[in-house]
């Protein structure tokens, strides 16, 4: 399966280069209907429509298009040069409170240890415990745990305190300067554009609008990189037997979303080939999968498949599968 994996690697080579055009192309279609968006609420506010909220939930959705557009500007995948990459990355960490340097960092760890149980804990992973080590905890240790994967914690209080609060200090990187200084200039600029956004239609508006927009984006962010890589039959292995290409085809799934919502997510569903090559941009993905079908049944995860995972807590090594907290005390 190793073979495999490193054959699709190679015949996906094609794929990695980036255009230029396309990806201003991207930009603009993702930034300027956010922007537009949001004046739009504001101004039907104004005007007494207060059913103009609902716009807050598209208006998450694009933010999480800009997190992408992001997130492949720290793979340096967006632009064709590094500059443009890190610099749109940076420019777009203000809107989406995501310090870039920082994040990129810990995202290109998860990428190097991905489905490596020796390796967990790295980068921006969701914490997973085999059933062994849940066994093993304290009963504090396993509420702590149950606490954290409880979906009310992970889709909903995790979000706000990790996009809100956590990427405003960068822990674990105080000693390292350019995360450091990232995160200081990220802050900074979060600051003087909330500034001019309040002084520009008042605190009161902007609460309304702007808390809401960040929640639902976080929300819908966390649930994609959840699903991507939290399913049934996902994959773990210790260092021995870990293979990075091995790992991160049969690791990260296919969320098979409606084009609509493919968009929005910026292709980012297609998560196995992503993991298999870093390097290919969003905005090519769909190409891979018309031109080679068979990767749209590896990991292949439907909508309705998707909220069945979310019961999903604990990996067991001896059926090589993740299982519920109910199914590890007879199915493990």
């Amino acid at each position: 399966m190793s073979a495999e994996a490193r054959n699709w690697f190679n015949a996906l080579s094609p794929y990695r280069t980036a255009k230029n055009g396309r990806a201003i192309f991207e930009l603009l279609i993702t930034l300027i209907p956010f922007l537009g968006l949001w004046a739009g609420i504001w101004g039907l506010l104004q005007a007494g429509h207060y059913w103009a909220v609902i716009g807050l939930i598209p208006a998450g959705g694009l933010l999480v298009r800009l997190f992408i557009i992001q997130h492949d500007c720290g793979h340096q995948s967006f632009f064709s040069g590094r500059r443009a990459n890190d610099w749109t990355g940076r420019f777009i960490g203000i809107l989406t409170l995501t310090p870039y340097d920082h994040w990129k960092r810990g995202h290109a760890l998860h990428h190097a240890g991905s489905g490596n149980l020796d390796r967990r804990g790295i980068g921006d992973d969701i914490l997973t415990m085999t059933v062994e080590e849940y066994r093993a905890l304290s009963a504090w240790g396993r509420f702590k745990y149950r606490v954290y994967r409880h979906p009310v914690v992970m889709f909903g209080i995790g979000p706000a305190l990790v996009f809100i609060f956590f990427h405003r200090i960068p822990m674990g990187d105080m000693k390292k300067g350019k995360p450091w200084a990232g995160v200081l200039l990220t802050n900074a600029g979060v600051a003087l554009l909330y500034a001019l956004v309040i002084w520009g239609v008042g605190w009161k508006v902007f609460l309304l609008i702007q808390v809401p927009t960040v929640l639902v984006g976080a929300t819908i962010g966390v649930w994609m990189f959840y699903v991507q890589h939290q399913f049934d039959e996902t994959h773990w292995s210790r260092t021995g037997e870990w293979d990075r290409k091995h790992a991160a085809l049969e690791g990260s799934s296919y969320y098979a979303l409606p084009a609509p919502l493919m968009w929005v997510t910026g292709n980012i569903g297609i998560h196995h080939v992503h993991h298999l090559s870093s390097r290919i941009p969003f905005y090519n993905l769909p190409s891979i999968l018309k031109a080679y079908p068979e990767l749209t049944k590896v990991g292949r995860l439907n909508f309705t498949q998707s909220l069945k995972t979310v019961k999903l807590a604990l990996w067991c090594e001896t059926t090589k599968r993740m299982v519920s907290f109910r199914m590890a005390k007879t199915a493990c």
